[in-house]
């Protein structure tokens, strides 16, 4: 379910006695970087365990939780491998990447790839198309992952499989047959066999031993990230923006709460529902609410969550680059999206207006196409309009909106990419054939382009160079050259431009951040998204 195993660089052999160090501190900014197999329980854990720490000579350390469990380790109940935060990693051809060798990078692309792809679909069968992708041999691939990774990919994805199906069986209510086909196992039987021996338990005694499950509308889960975190910025950049029925964020520091309602797409399903979240600083954690509508998707919703309030960042690695460029910005976070298409079509609404006027667009669309949805949360009953509904309005009834022929011809270009499948707006997408495939559409640029990628792929690299905020941020306004200075001086912010791009616009006065600039400053197709 999370994406603890996933890779940054191929990892290398952890540092016993830091991992000890940290594992004495319980110290939560190592969560998900490594694990400790326990020889005399049988048992691995994850650092922040708060059971009695194992002595020195008992504890065994690993980078992924599937190297703990191919030694042979059960993973721990109590502090539960599942919720552990993963790891997120810049492209192959920048440092880090650029210090490791070919066959390592190879390991980690691959690694990547499979954690992008969907547990309940075909996984492992497709192994020679993802061979294919990465321009290498299926035998190949296979021996590069386990000489790099200490596990095979069948391996990699068990275990990935396993500890999903362990967090459905621990936190939801779902028969152990649709447990069975959401983490990815093609018959009960065989995740009946596979469970019972990897962990020496049987499904429904680990659903007998976990908690009663609070009497209140929908699913409680719970997903770590790694401190530091500042969620008051992350809501407060989601507050400005939110939509009236769609979204509704409280980033005051007592509350910390974020809702919306949600559409989700698989294997030719789509599903609708709501989500609710709140954040508990102390425990590094966001307990999420999810309506019983969704719990069929469990684990791709539970991934865009993860994607949508970057709770996979790895600070350590992000602040060792950026720190020094901005010393006040390190526990600032990538805001993300739950809705590639939703993203996509404010950033084109936002096109040379100012974030209140493009939220006012949105709002309409909201009104004019939005489905209605109940909701037992106040204030939170529609759905953004869908692909299909944007793409059938007539010029007229966007016109009458205030949305340019431009804008109009950009938003129903998005809808029918997206429905001929041409184009994915997620994370796992290809970034250069997404940068291209949206450029070739009416009035979308490259900033557009920067900042859809950004933040609908995640792409931890990606720089809106044209962006007046920045511009101001950097002390670049008014420059002949601004976004060439701007390109300059965000070299020494890669691989990680893109929370280079979050920190420099959270440096802006507030009342800077929300006022557009002059549109003779502006590129044609510039939006003012601080």
């Amino acid at each position: 379910m999370s994406h603890m195993s996933a890779a940054a660089p191929a990892p290398q052999a952890p540092d016993d006695d830091a991992c000890y160090r940290a594992l004495l501190a319980r110290d939560a900014r190592f969560d998900g970087c490594f694990f400790t197999g326990v020889s005399s329980t049988g048992i691995y854990c994850r650092p922040v365990c708060r059971v009695r720490t194992p002595s020195r000579a008992n504890c065994r350390f690993f980078t992924l939780a599937a190297q703990a469990e191919r030694a042979g380790f059960r993973p721990c109940l109590r502090c539960r491998p599942e919720l552990a935060p993963g790891r997120r990693s810049p492209l192959p051809g920048t440092a880090p990447w650029s210090t490791q060798d070919a066959a390592g990078i190879l390991a980690a692309q691959a690694a990547q790839m499979l954690d992008a792809t969907p547990l309940a679909g075909p996984s492992l069968a497709g192994m020679p198309q993802l061979a294919l992708r990465l321009g290498v041999s299926d035998r190949h691939l296979r021996r590069i992952f386990e000489s790099q990774l200490g596990v095979s990919p069948l391996q990699y994805l068990q275990t990935r499989r396993l500890l999903c199906a362990k967090q459905l069986l621990t936190d939801t209510t779902l028969a152990v047959p649709e447990v069975a086909r959401l983490s990815g196992f093609g018959s009960q039987r065989r995740f009946h066999a596979a469970f019972t021996s990897h962990y020496g338990l049987n499904p429904s005694s680990l659903r007998r031993h976990s908690a009663a499950l609070p009497a209140q509308p929908g699913l409680l889960l719970k997903l770590a990230y790694r401190p530091p975190y500042d969620a008051s910025a992350m809501l407060a950049f989601l507050a400005q923006r939110q939509l009236d029925g769609v979204e509704r964020v409280r980033p005051d520091a007592g509350t910390l709460t974020l809702a919306r309602t949600v559409r989700l797409h698989q294997s030719g399903q789509t599903l609708s529902g709501w989500v609710q979240g709140r954040f508990e600083p102390d425990r590094a954690r966001l307990n999420l609410r999810v309506s019983e509508s969704l719990q069929t998707m469990l684990p791709l919703l539970l991934a865009k969550v993860r994607g949508w309030l970057d709770l996979d960042a790895d600070p350590q690695a992000i602040n060792a680059q950026l720190h020094p460029h901005f010393p006040h910005g390190d526990g600032l976070r990538l805001p993300g999206t739950l809705d590639g298409f939703e993203l996509a079509v404010r950033a084109v609404l936002g096109q040379q207006i100012s974030v209140a006027a493009a939220r006012t667009l949105a709002q309409r669309l909201v009104a004019r196409w939005g489905e209605a949805m109940p909701t037992p949360i106040a204030g939170l009953d529609r759905l953004f309009p869908s692909p299909e509904a944007l793409a059938q309005a007539s010029g007229d009834e966007l016109g009458a909106l205030g949305l340019t022929r431009q804008k109009q011809a950009a938003i129903q270009g998005l809808a029918r990419l997206l429905h001929s499948g041409q184009l994915r707006l997620e994370p796992g997408a290809d970034v250069g054939v997404t940068l291209a495939t949206l450029q070739s559409l009416p009035g979308v640029g490259d900033w557009t382009a920067q900042y859809i990628a950004m933040r609908a792929l995640g792409w931890p690299d990606a720089l809106p160079a044209t962006d007046v905020a920045l511009h101001r941020a950097l002390g670049l306004q008014g420059q002949a050259r601004a976004a060439q200075a701007t390109l300059a001086e965000a070299q020494a912010w890669q691989p990680w431009r893109s929370y280079g791009v979050i920190r420099a616009w959270a440096s802006l006065p507030l009342p800077t951040r929300a006022a557009p600039g002059p549109i003779s400053e502006r590129p044609v197709e510039l939006l003012n998204a601080t």
